[in-house]
This record gives C-alpha cells, sequence and structure tokens, in this order.
C-alpha cells in the first residue's frame, strides 16, 4: 500500500546581511537589481540603498566602500502575507493596527 504525501508549499528566502546584521527580503524584490545597486553605492563614498523586507516593511541602508554585504537563499514555507506591499505590513505590532 502506498502513502500518499501532500506537499506543503514552499518559497525562496532571500537574506541579506549588512555589517553583521540580517534581514529576510519580501518576495518580490529583485536580488540582482539589489546586488546592482549595493556594489553601485560602493563606488560612491556612501549611498542609502533602499529594500521591502519580511513584514511589507522598508528598509533603507547606508552602503559605503567599507560595507560588509551577505546574500543568501533557503528554501521554506509558503507564507502569503509575504507580497512586498508596503501598504499591508504584518509581524511585530504591526498586526494590531
Amino acid at each position: 500500500m502506498s502513502e500518499s504525501r501532500i506537499e506543503a508549499p514552499i518559497m525562496v528566502q532571500t537574506e541579506v546581511t549588512f555589517d553583521g546584521r540580517g534581514f529576510l527580503l519580501a518576495q518580490d524584490q529583485d536580488v540582482t537589481d539589489l546586488r546592482r545597486r549595493i556594489e553601485a553605492a560602493t563606488q560612491t563614498s556612501g549611498a542609502f540603498v533602499d529594500l521591502v523586507v519580511v513584514g511589507n516593511r522598508k528598509l533603507s541602508v547606508l552602503i559605503t566602500p567599507h560595507s560588509h554585504v551577505t546574500i543568501t537563499e533557503a528554501t521554506v514555507p509558503f507564507d502569503s502575507r509575504d507580497t512586498g506591499d508596503l501598504d499591508s505590513p504584518f509581524g511585530g505590532y504591526w498586526d494590531v493596527l
């Protein structure tokens, strides 16, 4: 007798670490474009790079030629709230608004 298995939906979650502090990107973030903007900012004396993180929150990070940035990806269970919509934040105190 074969056992049927229901596969849970999954998604790829990207974490960006800026000088040791990690942030999970919202699903709609273009990682290739983010890399390009980070690389461009390192060519200046410093520039802010904007992105949207899980929780649909906007984050601005000051990138300098001395910034240390890593980007990693992991497969995680699907979260339908993770849309990148800044008008629909979730998590923490945003859920009580």
